[in-house]
């Protein structure tokens, strides 16, 4: 069978599976909507949260800028891994014991103010629209290279393929997301686990066993390659004779490094639609085990991405560089129709070269492709081809499902039936959850037809964005008796608007633009999160000072909920 009908085969097979979960488990009723009815096992809800977290920058992009970027890549790695352990460990149990449907619900009880609330929906909102804005790329690429056919025979809205793939993304998300709801997610997501992380293994231990004889990648890293030399080595000799950095050493500056694995780490903590998972189990102790669970899912591939980031970027070289334009190998043109791969024989010889002088260089390559297009460069067998595009397209909907939710619940729970709208009837607010996730969709594809950046730069930038509003809040609102709601507030708007200020100077060149040169204290935006949680904190902490302390009742709540035990149920009373 071609790639072509391999693709089409266990794409189909897969979303038949994934639509096929989300009838069977639809949801009927808010609770169901927005927690699953607070009765999923702790297995099924780490393998749904690990799903959930590894998005399309984890499964596409995380690897892929690491192959490119070389040790200064590993800011992905040591900031989301080690943003997870975090939330497992000093977040998750308390913010399940406390028992709301959502973060804003928790920000506006805790500190008892319907304007906290709505900062955190609009927070909840900026962070993502960002996040899914990544995802929907991610679903983009995905269909543009493997079912580039199809979409090259029919004309939408004048958008190129990579824009048709991520309408027929919004499509798939909005059946399962609107129908199912949480419950639908969560099994949805299961099931996603099993074929992402499937997909992403099959590969990198053909590739492993191809290049340095060792069937388990992440061993196989510190490998040696056929013709002598550890692969690492090579990699370094090569990418400096062609002017790049070695692939071992670092260009960051230490205070980024810093400040951006800062930032993912916080920013995960923060996130509203991971957090909201950890309510999806019966008990507190629930909670604890599928953050465990969910870890372990989590650093198989996170453990993994090194070696595919290295392995990609060697077979990358060997494939192209040098080579004469009528030799190339097939996939160099099949990635060509999408776009994503551009070559300009600027001295007209015929030969490509690949080099980082913009004055010499000639191949143009996406830094997002690499992990999906590793099968083809290795020569390994179609239906593994087909199985990287199943996996990456579970890793961006499993996500994108998720943040919608996290959109719909956001807008109906904790706008209308918190604030706007008290009395309206169960039945009504589920409509009102469904229509805001029809709307949230339609965003969220403008928003991935034009991206601001690579799959994992954007979300970095919605780490950011949590980082500077909600983890501040959370963390004083779990461990301080004392913050209040002048605080809170203040610290959250203060946050939320310097960083998104700077993310708009300096990634969109608004109020004046700026280049890398102009960046405040050497920070890029995607580690400015860092600076806006710094300032939330300075600020929520000074305004409390001056401001009278929260009323006795809530203190007595702060102090019940730092012991996580019991069941915690999730309620929207």
């Amino acid at each position: 069978m071609t790639i072509l009908a391999w693709t089409y085969l266990l794409v189909g097979i897969t979303f038949a599976l994934y639509i096929g979960i989300a009838i069977w488990s639809r949801a009927g009723s808010t609770k169901e909507f927005y927690v699953a009815g607070g009765g999923v096992s702790p297995l099924a809800n780490g393998l749904a949260t690990a799903a959930d977290w590894m998005s399309a920058a984890s499964f596409i992009s995380m690897a892929g800028l690491i192959s490119f970027m070389g040790y200064d890549g590993s800011v992905y790695l040591m900031g989301w891994t080690g943003g997870y352990v975090l939330l497992a460990l000093l977040l998750a149990p308390y913010m399940r014991k406390f028992g709301k449907f959502t973060v804003p619900a928790f920000i506006g009880d805790r500190y008892y103010s319907n304007t906290a609330r709505t900062v955190a929906v609009i927070a909840a909102l900026f962070v993502s629209f960002t996040y899914v804005a990544g995802q929907m790329r991610g679903v983009g690429i995905v269909f543009s290279r493997y079912l580039e056919p199809l979409l090259s025979s029919f004309e939408l809205f004048s958008l190129d393929n990579t824009g048709k793939g991520v309408v027929i993304g919004m499509v798939v998300v909005f059946f399962y997301a609107v129908l199912g709801g949480m419950k639908g997610i969560t099994y949805t997501q299961v099931a996603q686990y099993c074929v992402l992380i499937f997909a992403y293994m099959v590969p990198a231990i053909f590739i492993s066993m191809m290049l340095v004889g060792n069937p388990i990648p992440q061993i196989g890293l510190g490998g040696s390659v056929e013709n002598g030399g550890y692969l690492l080595d090579k990699l370094d000799g090569v990418l400096t004779d062609l002017g790049f950095a070695a692939y071992t050493s670092g260009q960051k500056s230490m205070t980024d490094m810093v400040f951006i694995t800062a930032a993912l780490m916080i920013g995960t903590a923060g996130l509203p639609h991971v957090i909201v998972r950890f309510f999806t189990v019966p008990r507190v102790r629930d909670a604890r085990k599928s953050a465990g669970y969910a870890l372990l899912f989590i650093a198989i591939l996170y453990t993994t991405a090194p070696a595919i980031a290295a392995f990609g970027m060697y077979n990358f070289l060997d494939s192209v560089h040098n080579k004469k334009m009528a030799e190339l190998p097939e996939w160099v043109q099949t990635w060509e129709k999408t776009g994503l791969i551009k070559i300009n024989d600027l001295n007209q010889d015929g030969i490509v070269q690949y080099t980082s002088d913009p004055a010499t260089n000639e191949l143009d390559i996406d830094k997002d492709i690499m992990v999906l297009a590793g099968p083809e460069i290795a020569k390994l067998p179609n239906w593994v081809v087909g199985l990287i595009a199943a996996g990456g397209m579970a890793a961006a909907l499993s996500t994108a499902a998720g943040l919608l939710l996290v959109i719909s619940t956001s807008v109906s729970h904790d706008l209308l039936k918190k604030q706007l709208m008290p009395n309206i009837s169960d039945k009504g607010e589920l409509r009102a959850a469904r229509l805001a996730a029809v709307v949230a969709v339609v965003i969220a594809g403008y928003f991935g037809i034009n991206p601001p950046d690579y799959v994992a730069a954007v979300v970095a930038l919605a780490f950011g964005l949590a980082a500077a509003s909600f983890f501040p809040a959370i963390l004083m609102g779990i461990f301080s008796k004392k913050m209040n709601k002048e605080g809170a507030i203040a610290g959250m708007i203060s946050g939320l608007a310097i960083t998104i200020f700077y993310i708009l100077k300096f990634k969109f060149n608004l109020f004046g633009g700026g280049s890398e040169n102009d960046w405040w204290f050497g920070i890029s935006p995607e580690g400015f999160g860092t600076v806006g949680a710094m300032v939330n904190f300075i600020v929520a902490l000074v305004v409390m000072s001056f401001t009278k302390a929260p009323p006795a009742d809530v203190q007595d709540l702060v102090e019940d909920i730092r012991i996580p035990r019991g069941a915690g149920a999730a309620s929207d009373h």
